[in-house]
């Protein structure tokens, strides 16, 4: 996957897997990271690290993106500190086994949809106008998303999951023609399994 250069990335799920590795490749380019985990306590203790791969600065915001509050508050916090990111990755994701024909499964799937659609909302929402206004300016920002094969193709007893990646790829879709003329362009990433 080639990665574009950027001098400030903001990064949610970012404690593990796909979110952590990405820290780590922006950090050894000398940027300022925004990086947003549940697990502050892992967050804390990465930071070190990824400034001694080189990043400038690391700002870790311990938080569930289903709570749409704390992510606007993270991100005006973000853009207070350091400006505009030229990069925000959604990242955050959770995968359970579900299945339809058990009841107890309900609140879980509500869960993962809460968690990688309107978490992934929540993440963009508050970046979108200062990323248009720095377009505007001549600046490459990008708005990431990932997403999964899973879907493309759904998964057996992974229907939550499988609908909820679906869901995120037409969202970006829809939001990559929206911002088309202001610039800002919308990457929609779908990996496949993957060793966290």
């Amino acid at each position: 996957m080639s990665l574009p250069s950027a001098r400030k990335v903001f990064i949610t799920g970012a404690s593990s897997g796909i979110g952590h590795a990405l820290a780590e490749h922006y950090a050894a380019q000398g940027v300022v990271l925004g990086l947003v985990a549940r697990r502050g306590e892992l967050l804390n203790a990465q930071a070190d690290t990824l400034k001694q791969l080189g990043a400038t600065e690391v700002a870790c915001y311990a938080l569930d993106v289903t709570r749409r509050e704390a992510v606007q508050a993270a991100a005006e916090d973000f853009i207070a500190r350091h400006g505009v990111p030229d990069i925000v990755i959604a990242n955050a994701g959770v995968s359970f086994g579900t299945l339809s024909e058990h009841h107890e499964d309900f609140e879980v799937i509500r869960r993962i949809f809460e968690t990688n659609v309107f978490g992934m909302i929540a993440t963009f929402m508050p970046f979108i106008a200062g990323m248009q206004q720095a377009a505007e300016q001549g600046r490459a920002c990008r708005l990431v998303g990932i997403a999964s094969v899973a879907g493309v193709r759904g998964l057996p007893g992974a229907e939550a999951y499988s609908a909820s990646k679906a869901a995120a790829i037409s969202y970006l879709e829809s939001l990559r023609v929206e911002l088309r003329a202001s610039g800002v362009k919308v990457v929609t990433i779908a990996p496949g399994y993957i060793e966290t």
